[in-house]
């Protein structure tokens, strides 16, 4: 896909996302004006057909028209909603859009680089999309030696600022997460894989935070004090979809999650542990404290 033409999706979808229902003229109104018309001409009602069309195919977004006003809107919105490609693809590029829109300013607006998300993404994606297997040379972050192999791409997440990709491993005969920034090389075999049916990436990852997957870890029902400095903090950013503040107080209030706490959610903890208190269960808060009690180690002398 075209990078101009791309652009000119995720214009589109945005333009109407943002305004929850537009006529065409008031469409072409807004393309005249968009940044991506280098020439200022009308947007053809055949084009904007044509844009349509790819958007549903490519993106399974269906901008439908309500005969009534004539108006064009998203009619599938709803998902939109989460953590999923969709989401991603319009507030990553809305942004965009916003910016571009704004090049006078470019200097004094900071974006975060993902450094993984160019390299490879666009190749596993396409082998997703084909069911190839991929061939990946791949160097975790805890060894200096690669390794060659090959794997089933089910999955990809971002995570951190880093994608990651969920896939199946016959040699382990499991799925495993690898990092997008240790890959050091990839092509797309022509070997076809078959993703299982019972395969559902938001099942996969509904009960981790993060990317640590780890099956023997049960789940649990985590509760954490949150102190009032940080408690708008993490009511408008959600750790995860079954947080819930289950009491609210004048200097604290008491979050609950439903989760596995692997070492990724571990790590979110600390990264704010001067106003978080990990309350229960025991096991976990103990971990936490026994984290508390290295670093503090650290810093003795």
């Amino acid at each position: 896909m075209a990078k101009n033409l791309f652009n000119r999706y995720i214009w589109l979808l945005d333009t109407i996302n943002s305004r929850k229902s537009l006529s065409f003229e008031k469409i072409n109104a807004h393309w005249r004006e968009s940044p991506l018309n280098d020439d200022g001409k009308d947007l053809p009602i055949r084009t904007f057909h044509n844009h349509r069309s790819t958007i549903e195919e490519e993106f399974g977004l269906n901008i439908v028209c309500d005969r009534s006003t004539n108006e064009y809107y998203i009619i599938n919105l709803s998902d939109l909603k989460g953590g999923n490609i969709k989401n991603w693809i319009l507030e990553s590029l809305a942004v965009h859009n916003v910016i571009s829109e704004q090049i006078m300013l470019k200097d004094r607006i900071v974006m975060e680089s993902i450094p993984s998300s160019y390299k490879y993404l666009a190749e596993i994606i396409e082998s997703m999309k084909r069911n190839r297997i991929l061939f990946i040379t791949y160097r975790p972050y805890t060894s200096n030696e690669d390794y060659v192999f090959e794997i089933k791409p089910y999955a990809i997440k971002l995570f951190r600022q880093i994608w990651y990709v969920a896939a199946y491993n016959d040699y382990t005969n499991s799925i495993r997460i690898y990092s997008l920034d240790r890959v050091l090389n990839l092509s797309i075999s022509e070997k076809q894989f078959e993703l299982p049916k019972d395969f559902s990436s938001e099942v996969y990852f509904n009960d981790y935070f993060g990317v640590m997957i780890l099956e023997d870890i049960k789940l649990e029902t985590v509760l954490i004090k949150v102190y009032k400095e940080d408690v708008n903090y993490i009511r408008s950013l959600l750790m995860h979809h079954s947080q819930k503040e289950i009491e609210t107080k004048d200097d604290y209030s008491i979050f609950q999650f439903k989760i596995k706490p692997t070492y990724d959610f571990k790590q979110a903890i600390l990264a704010r542990v001067n106003h978080v208190e990990v309350i229960s269960p025991e096991s976990f808060r103990k971990e936490i404290k026994d984290s508390i009690d290295k670093m503090a180690a650290l810093y003795k002398n």
